[in-house]
């Protein structure tokens, strides 16, 4: 009997959207209230989560109990793909700012799914971006001034050069935190900001920070 021969037309197309925002053969969307633990440092490693809704963070503890923030992160962005390199289990906490919604992708099913070539280059080139921040981070923590690592942590809070303009961050990041990704005191933390907003660089409120766009000369400018 002769075989049909498969064409591009009976080929179902890969939907990157659809794939990121519906449930489905090891994919559920999961919701955490804020404050709510997603997983803990020394759980096991067996999902990649893609956030929908929502800011959280990622931290690391040390054996002496302290507390280092390693990344914010907000809609759209991935998070716990160690596990896709045949890590185990989790190397950091990751927890909810505000309440999230999440979809959780089981490891067999990303696997699959980073084969259909829409979500690969996506995947790929989220990866590559976020490895280009944590290498100017770490710049940053070698070279510059606390002054400056808090600038270029609320810049890129802000999403500022993605829009055109920064945004407002919401929901506002506790001085506590800032102090933890910049590698300094709470003090020095509430110092700076209040230079900053003299100056008329940020606005700040109970719920918000409001980042203005001369921010940046921080950044640029000895």
């Amino acid at each position: 009997m002769a075989t049909r021969a498969v064409t591009p037309a009976m080929i179902r197309p890969f939907d990157l959207r659809a794939f990121l925002k519906e449930v489905g053969t090891g994919r559920t969307v999961v919701e955490y209230r804020k404050n709510g633990a997603i997983f803990s440092q020394g759980d096991a490693a067996d999902a990649v989560f893609y956030i929908q809704k929502g800011r959280m963070k990622l931290a690391v503890l040390s054996p002496a109990g302290k507390e280092g923030v390693v990344a914010l992160l907000s809609p759209g962005d991935f998070f716990g793909e160690g596990c896709l390199s045949g890590r185990t289990v989790r190397i950091e906490t990751a927890t909810a700012l505000t309440d999230c919604s999440l979809l959780r992708i089981e490891k067999g099913a990303m696997v699959r799914a980073l084969r259909e070539r829409a979500l690969s280059e996506h995947f790929l080139a989220y990866l590559l971006l976020r490895n280009l921040q944590y290498e100017e981070a770490l710049v940053d923590q070698l070279f510059n001034s606390s002054e400056k690592r808090l600038a270029r942590i609320l810049l890129v809070l802000a999403h500022f050069g993605k829009k055109g303009k920064p945004e407002a961050i919401v929901p506002r990041i506790s001085q506590e935190t800032l102090a933890q990704m910049v590698g300094t005191t709470r003090a020095r933390i509430s110092f700076f900001m209040s230079k900053f907003r003299k100056l008329g660089f940020v606005e700040y409120s109970d719920d918000q920070i409001e980042v203005h766009a001369p921010l940046l000369n921080v950044v640029l400018h000895e």
